[in-house]
């Protein structure tokens, strides 16, 4: 854990966090797509778009908890992803 202040419980309910905004995308999805008869359409596109951008920001903060370089270790990962869009052969293993 990289942030003395905090505990192992407050740790692990960053990490939680992700998974429910994960959970909440994708109850918006379901709801713009209708796909709970018994509801109907409840969601819009920007719904979905807005729960997903909530995930992104829970995982952020959650990333703090796991390293102290944040932005590098996120860099990285992304680098590592756009080489795997620009080079299709090169599986998940071999890109990090």
């Amino acid at each position: 854990m990289f942030e003395s202040d905090r505990t192992d419980h407050e740790t692990a309910m960053r990490l939680l966090k992700v998974t429910e905004e994960a959970g909440e995308a994708a109850a918006a999805y379901i709801g713009m797509t209708g796909q709970n008869p018994r509801k109907g359409v409840t969601h819009t596109c920007a719904d979905v778009a807005d729960e997903l951008c909530d995930a992104i920001i829970a995982a952020a903060v959650a990333l703090h908890s796991f390293t102290a370089h944040p932005p590098a270790v996120l860099d990285a990962k992304l680098h590592a992803a756009a080489r795997r869009l620009t080079n299709p052969a090169l599986t998940h293993t071999e890109s990090e």
